[in-house]
Formats: structure tokens, sequence, C-alpha cells
């Protein structure tokens, strides 16, 4: 099991701490519904130092990029980031990741946790033009600190005007007196708020600093819990859970990171899949009658015919009500479908809704 540079600390403030990824991480320190409403009110932080993130440099970094990746990198400025995935050669997804330009040749892959080795692998097998590629996951420390009152909790902490950074952008500037950190104005939760890369020397640093910063706005350390729960009312999709090896970008509703304006892995059966349509497709429910969807649960239509399976379900904090995820055949996708979650072989009421869940 690896830790992360804040481990220890984690364990000083009494985390509940699980294996995840092969990371030892915290999963809540108080509470997930306390943590799920402290992100959402105000400002909480995320240890998410297990996420991968590799460099990639050169002349054809692009390239490389270009033909790996679904999302066209080519729209990309310096300072900006892009959501995207690496589609395998079966229909698939490797996973999900951002793409950063750093400049116009040097970008920062950011992928997840549980898949460092395999993307990496993957990526090298296309790089057949001489990219520079480090993978420098196991010495980078990642925070995110998400909610409506981060810019204002963390501008203390650097000459970077946080509230102008737009949704999507970042810089590398100094923070907490700390130079080269990538502070970038993106998070996983809808919250709104950043995500902040660095050197794991100075994990201790800058986390003691952001918690005195953050004081007068009750900023609390959050788990992985909580950033499940606040990734699920987004509707944002977890590899593993909604999106892996079997699922495509187009069933996924990953359509809008999927660019045909180029040729990239697969894309000619993307294309056709698209043109030809999909016959299941990724959707969002809420539970009309008592019950919590889980991980692999069936769908079911009125008569108990399967006509699906959830990816992704819970209690959502800030809904007071239980929703999902999951694939169901085309047809049944239609906003206020009626349809049923099999839970212990009962037939719970559900209706399919729009993304995201919490607007």
């Amino acid at each position: 099991m690896k830790n992360t540079a804040l481990t220890e600390k984690h364990i000083s403030l009494g985390a509940k701490m699980v294996p995840f990824a092969g990371y030892n991480m915290p999963v809540q320190y108080e509470g997930i519904n306390a943590e799920h409403a402290v992100v959402r009110n105000s400002v909480g932080v995320f240890d998410v130092s297990h996420m991968g993130e590799f460099i990639l440099k050169g002349e054809n970094a692009l390239d490389l990029i270009q033909r790996v990746t679904s999302n066209d990198a080519s729209k990309l400025y310096d300072g900006k980031v892009q959501y995207s995935c690496l589609p395998n050669e079966d229909g698939g997804i490797v996973d999900d990741l951002l793409v950063y330009r750093i400049d116009e040749k040097t970008y920062m892959l950011v992928v997840n946790a549980s898949n460092i080795d395999k993307d990496w692998n993957w990526i090298q097998k296309f790089n057949d033009k001489g990219v520079e590629t480090h993978n420098i996951s196991d010495k980078t420390s990642l925070l995110a600190i998400q909610g409506p009152k981060a810019a204002e909790a963390l501008q203390g902490l650097t000459d970077v005007d946080l509230a102008s950074m737009e949704y999507y952008n970042f810089v590398k500037g100094t923070f907490a007196g700390v130079d080269n950190v990538v502070i970038s104005a993106t998070g996983y939760t809808g919250a709104g708020g950043f995500e902040i890369y660095f050197d794991n020397e100075h994990a201790e640093k800058i986390w003691n600093a952001i918690f005195e910063a953050g004081e007068p706005f009750n900023i609390k350390p959050i788990g992985l819990g909580a950033r499940d729960t606040l990734r699920l009312e987004m509707g944002f999709c977890l590899y593993g859970n909604d999106i892996d090896d079997t699922t495509s970008p187009i069933e996924a509703g990953l359509g809008w990171i999927t660019k045909f304006t180029k040729k990239f892995t697969n894309s000619d059966a993307l294309l056709a899949q698209k043109e030809a349509g999909i016959t299941r497709k990724l959707i969002g429910f809420e539970m009309i009658d008592r019950g919590i969807p889980r991980h692999d649960y069936e769908i079911v239509d009125a008569e108990g015919n399967v006509i699906g399976k959830v990816t992704s379900g819970t209690q959502a904090p800030s809904l007071q009500k239980a929703i999902g995820m999951g694939y169901i055949s085309k047809g049944m996708d239609k906003e206020g479908t009626e349809i049923f979650i099999n839970i212990r072989n009962n037939k719970i009421k559900a209706k399919v809704v729009k993304f995201p869940f919490y607007k």
C-alpha cells in the first residue's frame, strides 16, 4: 500500500483510512454527510495525491496526444485544461483524464490512480515519434480545495487573482511561499474551487498554510466518501463504475469530448456507432420509492424484464433523496420514464432524470 505525503497528517486528524487504488486514503473524518455539506456551502480540502501525472514534451507531444485522446487538444492554449478520454481498440475507454497545455511543446496529463501503469503503458505503445515522457505521479502531491468560499479562503496565499480565473484554466505561480505550483480552476465536485499540484516535499507546508488561511471560513479536511457523493450529484462519471474498458464514450454521454475532426484510436468504429445509433445509454435516475440503488443492481421495466444495470448510486445529501446512474436500453432513456431497481428481489420504483441531479 502506498502512502501520500500527507497520510500521517490524515491519521493524526482522526481520519478513517481505507485502501483505495493501492493507496492508504482518508474516506471520512467526521462523516460523509457533514463533509459533503461543508464543500457545497463553504470550503473543504481533499488530498487526491493518489492521482497520476505524466509530462509529455517535444515537437510531437501534441501529435501523440491527438492520436491517443478523443477530444481535440489542438484547441488548447497555454494555461488551458481539457477533459478527454483514452479510447481503446475495442470500443471502450482505457481511462478518462485531464490534458493541461503548459506550452506549445509541453503537456501534463492527469489520470486516475487505479490506471497509472495501464495508461502509461497504453500511451507508450503509440509513442513512435520520440516524445519525451515523464511519469511524475510518485513525486507529485495534489490537493483539491473545493467549495464556494475557496477563492476567498486561498487568496491570501498567492498573488494570482483567483476570483477572476476561468473554469478549466490554470496558472503556474507562487502559492504559500512555494514556487512552481500549478493552480488549476478545476474539480470533481460541482461546487467550484481549485486543484493545486506541487512537489511532495512541500505538502505539509502547503496543507498547514491552507488550513490557517481557511480558518475564518471554517475550512475542513474532506474524505473520498464525500468526493463520491458530490461527483454523483453532478452526474460526473467515475472510472471503474460508470465508464470502463467495455463502455464507449458515445454510450456514456461523452460525445462532447469525442471529436471526429481528427483520427484517434478506434475513431472510425466510434463514428460508425454514433451514426448507426447506440443500443444503450448512461442515464440518471432518482428513486420514487424508498431504497438505495447500488453498483450492479439490475434495472427492470414494469414487467420485470432486465433493461439495464446500475453503475453508481447513493443517498444524495444535498437532495435528501436516493439517486443513481446506469446503462439502460435505448428507448427507455427518456426523461420522466418510470423504471424499477431490483433491490433484494423487490422492484423499487424510480424515474429517469436529466443530469446534473443537483442544480
